[in-house]
């Protein structure tokens, strides 16, 4: 039986083999994982696809619901490399997650990740009133945070995504 940090692993893996591990390409992937077999798995494509939408977990849900074949999926969990934001998590709700385990979080990163600075993913779920989701962080999260530019590093504003 895999762990939540085999998981992770895999989506990390994942994240480089697509997308290589340059900051400035996004690195970012999600797994979805149902009663200890994957289901689906998903890389950031906001810029290939024009479309601001296409976070990992996004990628990775509709993936998920397709190969499920309901748009719910009781029970299972998502493994992102990056906190979600606050769609992604929505998201998640919806598709009836059970659970998120993530790696890097808002403090490990630059904030330019997060369009909402005042809010966490935390902060979301407590306003959904979804007692029943769990939320796990800091899996891997150096091997995760490494993916990314950090809270120290200065970035450009015109490559900043969320300005």
């Amino acid at each position: 039986m895999k762990t939540d940090d085999d998981w992770m692993r895999i989506a990390r893996d994942y994240a480089v083999q697509e997308k290589g591990s340059d900051p400035a390409n996004t690195p970012i992937a999600a797994v979805l994982v149902l009663d200890g077999r994957e289901i689906a798995r998903g890389v950031n494509h906001t810029q290939e696809c024009c479309d601001a939408t296409a976070h990992a977990e996004i990628v990775t849900l509709r993936a998920g619901g397709k190969a499920f074949g309901e748009m719910r999926i009781e029970g299972a969990t998502l493994y992102s490399t990056l906190q979600p934001c606050g769609m992604c998590t929505f998201a998640s709700i919806w598709a009836g997650v059970s659970r998120i385990v993530y790696g890097a979080g808002r403090k490990d990163v630059h904030e330019m990740y997060f369009e909402d600075r005042h809010l966490s993913t935390l902060d979301f779920v407590a306003d959904a009133y979804k007692d029943d989701l769990e939320l796990v962080g800091g899996v891997l999260v150096n091997e995760c945070a490494q993916l990314y530019f950090r809270p120290w590093d200065e970035v450009p504003e015109d490559d900043q995504a969320n300005d």
